[in-house]
């Protein structure tokens, strides 16, 4: 039967393990705040916010405080094969492996993380199945979003830039000195990464965002438009239809996609007026028009 143990540590500088220790579970380890030392293998490596440390079962490690440092920590046993897969991805010939998440991903994995410990500590119904498909859910966000060098993850932060700045025109010029590099080495390891350009990902974003606004948001669509960058609402709608219709992207168009999504907000408004009638014509009227 599958077991999991989990929880944030936090500890001062002058803090350390005391000797190698392993144990049976395989270990997912942030480093949420601060900086330190691992150890494995007969080697150490300095880690630090953001890093995440992947342990295979059974493998002699320590872990070195440098500075106040904070951990979170999943332990997971017996887990299924499925899985188990997707944490053998992570790491490198069954060693050990030091991942890293750029801030915005590592802000992603730590709410996550956090409302993991918030339903385990919670009475569950189906506690197997939950623990299974939560750790599922961290070691796929970790193959999703983590990088391995020291270049992957500088063009991850411009990445997150410009995630951060979906609204504003972007220009590899700028971006290309953010991340120390010509313009030309720039494109070419942003498309390494990413599998597009700056300007594809930018749009790629947008869309994500302007879906993500549609699906969960009351604002009207102008508000939304200018949420994504768009000053024009024709402008933002031709541009959504467009990218949903590519050859590439399956779906309805952005017009279809608009208007489903409209009328999903106005029924939540109407819905909340007529339910404080409390009347036989609003429930009625209600059901009519679901």
């Amino acid at each position: 039967m599958m077991e999991c143990k989990s929880f944030i540590g936090a500890h001062d500088e002058h803090w350390e393990d005391d000797g190698l220790r392993s144990h049976q579970e395989l270990e997912i380890t942030l480093i949420m705040e601060g900086s330190g030392r691992f150890c494995a293998h007969g080697r150490e490596a300095r880690v630090e916010s953001g890093n995440v440390v992947l342990i295979p079962s059974e493998v002699p490690h320590s872990f070195h405080a440098l500075s106040p440092i904070r951990f979170g920590v999943l332990l997971a046993d017996r887990i299924p094969s499925d899985v188990k897969d997707l944490f053998d991805r992570l790491i490198q010939d069954g060693g050990t492996r030091i991942i890293a998440l750029s801030r915005l991903d590592r802000d992603r994995y730590e709410r996550l993380f956090r409302e993991w410990l918030r339903i385990r500590s919670a009475p569950l119904k189906d506690p197997i199945r939950n623990y299974a498909v939560w750790v599922e859910l961290l070691l796929l966000f970790l193959n999703e979003h983590a990088h391995s060098d020291h270049q992957a993850l500088s063009i991850s932060f411009i990445g997150d830039y410009i995630r951060q700045h979906i609204r504003d025109p972007i220009h590899v010029s700028t971006l290309a000195e953010m991340a120390g590099l010509s313009e030309d080495g720039f494109r070419k390891q942003f498309a390494k990464i990413y599998g597009m350009t700056p300007k594809q990902y930018q749009q790629q974003c947008r869309l994500a965002e302007a879906k993500w606004l549609l699906s969960s948001s009351d604002k009207d669509l102008q508000s939304l438009a200018e949420s994504v960058g768009f000053s024009q609402l024709h402008s933002f709608s031709l541009w959504f239809k467009n990218w949903r219709a590519a050859p590439h992207r399956s779906g309805e168009t952005g017009s279809a996609y608009i208007i489903t999504n409209a009328f999903t907000i106005a029924y939540r408004g109407c819905r909340r007026v007529l339910r404080k009638f409390g009347s036989v014509f609003g429930n009625d009227f209600l059901f009519r028009i679901q």
